[in-house]
Formats: C-alpha cells, structure tokens, sequence
C-alpha cells in the first residue's frame, strides 16, 4: 500500500469563539502551530455560539446538541475555517458526519474551584464556613449535585457568562451571590487564580468529562491538518480523556448532566501501564447517586470507559439520567 500523501498548504484559518477565555485557548494552539510549521500563516475567526448568545437560561434548560460548537462545527463542514478549538468538556461526544477530534492538548488542572464574595466573607472563606441559605453562583448541575451531598446548608442559582461577565455578577450585590464555583483550569488560562478561596478536592466534586484539556476538532480526512495537529496530542491525557468519552457516550448523558468523573494513569510510560476510572452518576439534589469504578490496561481505554458505563447502567443510572430528562 501507498502511503497517503499530505498536500501542503500555506495558510490555516482557526474558528473561535469571541470570550476572552477562548481567544487565550485558541491563541495558544495558534502559537504552538507557527512554531512547529514556520512557512504557515495561522488565521483566527470568531464567533458567538448559541450559548454564548443566550445568556438567561440555564445550560440544561437551552438544551445539549453542541451549544458552544456548532456554529463552529458548521463553519468547518462548509470550508470557511479549517480547524476549531474548544474546551474538551464542551465537545459533545457524538460529533457531526465529517468532523473529528484532531488533538486533545495536556491538561491543565481538572479540579473545581471556590471563589468567595471577598466583600461579604473575605477572600479566604471555605464553603464548609458559609452560613446556613448562602447563595452560590454554578451554572453546571455536576458541581450543584455533588455540592449539595456535602454542603446541604447552602443554596445554589445559576450564573451564566464568561468569567470577566460572572465576578462582575459575584460582585454585584443585587444578585445575592455569596460565592462562585469555576474550573480552576479556566482561571489557570485567565491568570485569576489569586481569585480561588478553596480547590474542592476530588473527595467532594469528581470532575465533568474532558475538564482541563483542549480539542481541536478538524475535517475528517483532512490529512494536511492532521499532520499538524499531531504534535499537540498528548498521549496521557488523550487516553483519560478518550476514556471518559467513551463512558459517556454509552451512558448517553451530554455536556451538562451530573456525572463526574476521575481518571489516573498508574506506572506512567512502564510496560504495564493501567488506567483507573473512578465515576458518579447523580440526580440534580444529590440525594440519589450511583458510583462505579475499574481499572485495566491504559491501551484499552474505550473498551474501559465502556465498561464503567454498563456497570453504572447495570446499577441504576438510567433511571437517575431519566429523571433529570424529565425536569
């Protein structure tokens, strides 16, 4: 057989959208990009998804086909950009005919971040510190339900824009808001972390699938693009993250349901190299939660994130996923 030939070309053009966090996502690949290919002039297009858009309904309620990616998706099935970078946890796991995932990039951290009202509390206030009825910012049901297992004294209200829009939301006392809940990767990107009251270890909030990593999704088939997304693949976080996909997919949760999520790899590069998946399926109050765990070989990473999905579903997780469906 032929090897298949890559037609070189001159110019990349790399879809976006508009925050400021995705323009330090997509600057970065566009960075790593030149640097690895110096003949080749990088482009960045921008634009506001459908959940960059509507901005005063909940995540869960607008819907989960793709709300940050698929104007994106579009652009690149019609040939206006080549390549889309999105935050991996944002990426639904079932993409569009044509498109494919090109590259998961090393992760930043995949841990939860508190961000205390510093007017009310002081900067260094612990959730397990708030008062009884404390109102915390979250727009994801995953954080709210796991939250409210540890912390039944507090309430939760959803916050909704980029991170510049939510701490002026915190900060604004007509919202209410004794606090936020946000990725530490996210704040990591935006040099905020001077911002974090307390990291909520894994023991409280497992993390969403995907959390701290990049996808650059591209064309199918698209062998030049390919070759210069290859260098940006990292395997280690590509096989946690491949994994956490593959459960998901089969458990045929989206973006935004409570299902956390840890993944480690053990004996790192050795010969006898596992994987070990930890997960929780919950219901949106966190009174009803279903845990699974496994760990095998890392080269076989789909096949285990499938099997802790039939596990979880063996135990009851459809009829959790179903009810959320239902609200």
């Amino acid at each position: 057989m032929s090897e298949t030939t890559i037609v070189k070309r001159d110019k990349v053009v790399i879809g976006s959208r508009k925050s400021q966090l995705a323009m330090l996502q997509t600057e970065w690949v566009r960075d790593r990009i030149q640097e690895l290919n110096p003949g080749i002039t990088v482009e960045i297009k921008t634009m506001d998804t459908t959940g960059d858009k509507v901005l005063d309904v909940s995540l869960s309620k607008i819907g989960d086909k793709g709300l940050f990616t698929k104007e994106l998706e579009d652009m690149m099935l019609n040939g206006t950009i080549d390549l889309a970078v999105h935050s991996l946890k944002d990426i639904p796991t079932k993409l569009p005919e044509g498109l494919k995932l090109g590259a998961i990039t090393k992760r930043y951290s995949t841990s939860d971040a508190f961000i205390a009202n510093a007017k009310k509390h002081g900067k260094d206030c612990k959730l397990a510190d708030l008062p009884k009825g404390a109102m915390i910012g979250s727009s994801s049901l995953r954080r709210v339900a796991q939250l409210k297992k540890s912390y039944p004294h507090l309430q939760f209200k959803d916050i909704r824009g980029n991170l510049n829009t939510r701490f002026k939301k915190l900060e604004d006392d007509e919202n209410g808001y004794d606090g936020m809940i946000l990725a530490v990767a996210g704040l990591e990107r935006m040099q905020l972390t001077d911002h974090i009251s307390e990291v909520i270890p894994d023991s409280v909030s497992l993390y969403a699938v995907g959390q701290g990593s990049l996808g650059i999704e591209c064309k199918d088939g698209d062998t030049f693009i390919q070759s210069i997304l290859d260098p940006l693949n990292h395997r280690e976080s590509m096989t946690c993250c491949e994994a956490e996909r593959s459960m998901l997919r089969d458990l045929e949760g989206g973006c935004h349901v409570p299902i956390g999520v840890v993944t480690k790899l053990h004996n790192q590069s050795q010969p006898n190299e596992t994987l070990e998946i930890n997960a929780i399926v919950l219901n949106l109050d966190g009174s009803k939660f279903i845990e699974s765990n496994i760990i095998g070989p890392s080269n076989q990473f789909i096949q285990l994130g499938k099997s802790i999905a039939q596990d979880l579903i063996n135990k009851g997780s459809k009829d959790i996923l179903s009810e959320f469906i239902k609200k």
